[in-house]
């Protein structure tokens, strides 16, 4: 076996090279850093969990392939929904391209909610003959709303600007 620190590709890099028992005794100290990051996002989760319901008052009216829909309608007869801010603007020429990829997934997840009593619908600004072609082109099947009407979804979250967040919200219409 070729010594690594002697090969071509290994005098090509400034990454270190080390012996097995560095690269365990490294490895052990990350995983700890790792079980420690794990704990606080547990902890974050259950926190988010945690926060207060709040009653929305507004009509909110959304356009889909059915027609026009209130957010009650988007539950489509279940107890939860889960709306996921899927980032396409109106002067957008495509989806957000993380978001694009998150959505890969979606339409397998689908089945697997409803079966939980639990409807995922995606929610975008831009109007919907727009978010119909990208989803033909990406041959998705999940259910996508267009938020584009004068009063659109707005969730009152504060997001500063520059900084990207898709945010995901499961809530009621029977509490």
């Amino acid at each position: 076996m070729p010594n690594l620190r002697t090969t071509e590709s290994a005098a090509r890099t400034t990454h270190p090279i080390g012996s097995r028992e560095e690269w365990l005794a490294a490895r052990l100290e990350l995983l700890d850093a790792e079980k420690e990051h794990t704990r606080r996002s547990d902890d974050l989760a259950r926190r988010r969990q945690a926060l207060p319901w709040v009653q929305i008052d507004k009509a909110y009216r959304f356009d889909t392939d059915g027609g026009t829909a209130s957010l009650v309608d988007l539950f489509q007869g279940r107890s939860q929904l889960l709306v996921y801010h899927f980032m396409f603007g109106p002067d957008y020429t495509a989806g957000c391209p993380s978001c694009s990829a998150i959505a890969d997934g979606f339409s397998g997840s689908v089945v697997h909610l409803a079966n939980h009593d639990v409807t995922l619908a995606a929610v975008s600004r831009a109007p919907l003959p727009k978010l119909q072609a990208y989803k033909r082109r990406m041959g998705w099947t999940f259910p996508w709303a267009s938020s584009f009407f004068p009063a659109h979804w707005d969730p009152k979250l504060r997001i500063p600007r520059g900084q990207v967040v898709a945010a995901a919200s499961i809530v009621s219409p029977k509490y």
